[in-house]
């Protein structure tokens, strides 16, 4: 069984700018930059038959491309930080994208996803780190911004169950369209 999600593969060149925010937080497991990515809607386990509707549905999605840009570093867990992930402004495409991609997965049966949106790329995940340490390593890198980049297709990716995620394949890709460019 495919472990499936839509998403939008990162740049290398702000892939390499967020590569520089790796270490110095005890604890912490680092995405390798090359599984770097935006999650647009997590699939899940599913069977082939399953898979194969997913990945038709998301052929039918008709949108302009769009630019986005990354800023700011935070962590999501609390007190007990599970991840150190940067944000991705807020861009209205990037929510139309996403909340389509969620109409056409709950269309083919797949349950609601539980938790509200919050685009944002994973750059280290934690077991036990300390929410002191956390804030340290928050503190220290201050304000955090990339260059937009153009977001001129979204895709299928696939991955293993494995700690610390990845690699991840991209299964099938889906182009935005030119013509109907969007600015944020």
């Amino acid at each position: 069984m495919p472990r499936l999600f839509t998403g939008i593969e990162i740049p290398s060149g702000v892939a390499q700018a967020l590569s520089m925010m790796r270490g110095g937080l005890p604890g912490a497991r680092w995405v390798d930059p090359e599984n770097y990515h935006l999650t647009l809607r997590f699939i899940g386990d599913v069977d082939d038959m399953v898979a194969h509707e997913a990945a038709s549905m998301l052929a039918r999605v008709q949108r302009g491309a769009f630019d986005v840009h990354l800023e700011g570093l935070t962590s999501f867990g609390g007190r007990k930080p599970r991840a150190v992930v940067t944000n991705v402004a807020p861009a209205q495409p990037l929510v139309e994208l996403q909340a389509e991609h969620e109409r056409l997965m709950r269309r083919i049966g797949l349950e609601p996803e539980g938790r509200k949106y919050i685009p944002h790329v994973t750059l280290a995940r934690m077991r036990d780190a300390s929410s002191r340490d956390v804030a340290a390593y928050l503190a220290a890198r201050g304000y955090f911004r990339t260059a937009a980049f153009r977001v001129s297709r979204f895709v299928l990716f696939s991955s293993r169950n494995s700690v610390g995620g990845g690699p991840y394949v991209v299964e099938e890709s889906y182009p935005l369209s030119e013509t109907k460019t969007e600015k944020c």
